[in-house]
C-alpha cells in the first residue's frame, strides 16, 4: 500500500481512495520556473547598481534603477488579473519570463544611464507578472485543504534565490565579469520556458465571470481586511530593512538581524500555512501580528545588540506567518475567478507597504530620530491587530 492509492473492500466491492498530493508534477514545474526566475531577478538586484557605479553614474545612477523597477512592478501587478484572462496561464507566464530574462542581455553591451533604466523597467514588468501569476497558479494547482502549505512550500522556494543571488553576483564580477552575469541571468529567466508546456493553460474557473479589475470590489468581496493588515506589515518589514543598517552601531548586530529575519520568515511562512490548513488562517493571524509588532517595537532600543537581534527573531516569525496566512485568507474568500485579483491585491500590499513605509520613514525620521519613528513603525502594526482579532472571533 502506497501513499498515492489503497484498495479498500467495501461490501466485497473494491474502491480506489487517491490521497491528494501536494507537490505534484505540474507544482515542480512551477517551482523550478520561479526558483530560476528568481535567481535571475537577484543576481542583478546589487550588481546593475554596481555597474552603474562602475560606469560612473554613482548613486542617483543606483537609487534610479531600483526605483524604475519597483514602480514598474507595481504599475503591472494591475494588469496581470486581465491578462490572465486573456492570454491564459501559459502565455503570460511566458510573457514575464522573457521580459524578465531577455532584457538582461542589452547591459552587455551598454552602461548608458537611460538604456539600463529601460531594461529595468521592462524586467519589473516580468518580475510582476511572473509573481501574481504564479501565486495564483499555486492556489489553481494545489488541492484546497492543503493550499496554505502549498503556498508556504512556494514561499521557501521563491525565498531562496534572495540568499543566493544576492551574494553570489556581487562575488561573480570579480569572477567572471559584468558582461557574462547578465547572460547568465537572461538564461536563468528564459529557461523557464521549458517548464511551460506541463502548466494548465486557463483557470478552471474560465467558466465564471471573470474578476479582472483589481481594485474593483474589494470592500465587498472579504478581501479589504488581510490586504490591509498584509499593508502593514509591509510597511514594517520595508523599513527594517531598509534603515536597520542606518540605525544600529554595529554592522555585526545588522548581519546577524537581518540574516535570522530571511531564515526564520520562509521557514515560518511553510509552518504557518500547515497549521492554517487544519484551523484556519484567519484564526492564526492575530497571533503573527502580535509578534510582528512585539518585532518591531525591539527597534526603539535601536542600541541593544539583544534587542535588535531578538526581535529580528520576532519579525521574522510574524511576517512569515503574516505573509502566508493573510494570502490564504484572501484565497479561502474568493472563487476561483477572482484568483488573479487575490494574487495581484497581495502582491500590490507586498511592494506598496514596503516602498512607502521606507520612503515615508526617510522623511520623518530625520525630525523625530529613529527611537520614535521606530515606535510610529509598531504603532502601524499594532493597530492592524485590531482587525485581525475581529476576523478571527467572527470565523
Amino acid at each position: 500500500m502506497t501513499d498515492i492509492a489503497c484498495e479498500i473492500q467495501t461490501l466485497g466491492t473494491p474502491v480506489r481512495r487517491t490521497a491528494d498530493r501536494l507537490v505534484t508534477p505540474q507544482f515542480a514545474r512551477l517551482l523550478v520556473m520561479v526558483f530560476g526566475s528568481g535567481l535571475s531577478m537577484y543576481l542583478l538586484t546589487s550588481v546593475v547598481p554596481l555597474y552603474l557605479a562602475a560606469s560612473g553614474s554613482g548613486g542617483i545612477g543606483a537609487g534610479l534603477s531600483t526605483g524604475a523597477m519597483m514602480l514598474s512592478a507595481v504599475a503591472m501587478e494591475l494588469l496581470v488579473p486581465a491578462m490572465l484572462v486573456r492570454f491564459g496561464y501559459r502565455g503570460t507566464l511566458g510573457l514575464g519570463l522573457v521580459l524578465l530574462g531577455a532584457p538582461s542581455l542589452v547591459l552587455v553591451a551598454t552602461s548608458s544611464l537611460p538604456l539600463v533604466l529601460a531594461v529595468c523597467v521592462v524586467r519589473g514588468a516580468g518580475l510582476a507578472i511572473l509573481v501574481v501569476g504564479a501565486v495564483a497558479l499555486v492556489a489553481e494547482i494545489t488541492p484546497a485543504h492543503r493550499r496554505g502549505e502549498g503556498l508556504g512550500v512556494y514561499g521557501i522556494v521563491v525565498g531562496l534565490p534572495a540568499g543566493i543571488g544576492l551574494p553570489l553576483g556581487v562575488y561573480l564580477t570579480n569572477v567572471v565579469g559584468f558582461e557574462v552575469l547578465f547572460v547568465l541571468a537572461a538564461v536563468a529567466s528564459l529557461a523557464g520556458l521549458a517548464a511551460l508546456p506541463g502548466m494548465p493553460q486557463r483557470s478552471t474557473g474560465a467558466g465564471e465571470e471573470q474578476h479582472v479589475k483589481v481594485l474593483g470590489g474589494l470592500r465587498g468581496s472579504g478581501l479589504l481586511m488581510p490586504t490591509f493588515v498584509f499593508a502593514a506589515v509591509t510597511v514594517a518589514a520595508g523599513i527594517s530593512v531598509t534603515f536597520l543598517p542606518l540605525a544600529a552601531h554595529s554592522h555585526a548586530v545588522v548581519a546577524v538581524a537581518l540574516l535570522i529575519q530571511s531564515v526564520t520568515a520562509p521557514a515560518t511562512r511553510w509552518l504557518a500555512g500547515r497549521l492554517g490548513d487544519r484551523i484556519g488562517p484567519v484564526k492564526l493571524l492575530a497571533p503573527a501580528l502580535v509578534l510582528a509588532a512585539l518585532g518591531a517595537a525591539s527597534l526603539i532600543f535601536i542600541g541593544s545588540p539583544v534587542a535588535v537581534i531578538a526581535g529580528s527573531a520576532f519579525f521574522g516569525i510574524g511576517f512569515g506567518a503574516a505573509q502566508n496566512l493573510t494570502l490564504a485568507t484572501m484565497y479561502d474568500r474568493s472563487p476561483k475567478s477572482r484568483y488573479g485579483q487575490v494574487s495581484a491585491l497581495w502582491n500590490l500590499a507586498y511592494d506598496g507597504g514596503w516602498g512607502i513605509g521606507a520612503i515615508l520613514f526617510g522623511l520623518v525620521v530625520a525630525g523625530i530620530g529613529y527611537p520614535v519613528a521606530f515606535a510610529i513603525t509598531a504603532a502601524i502594526v499594532a493597530v492592524a491587530i485590531v482587525p485581525a482579532v475581529k476576523a478571527s472571533l467572527s470565523a
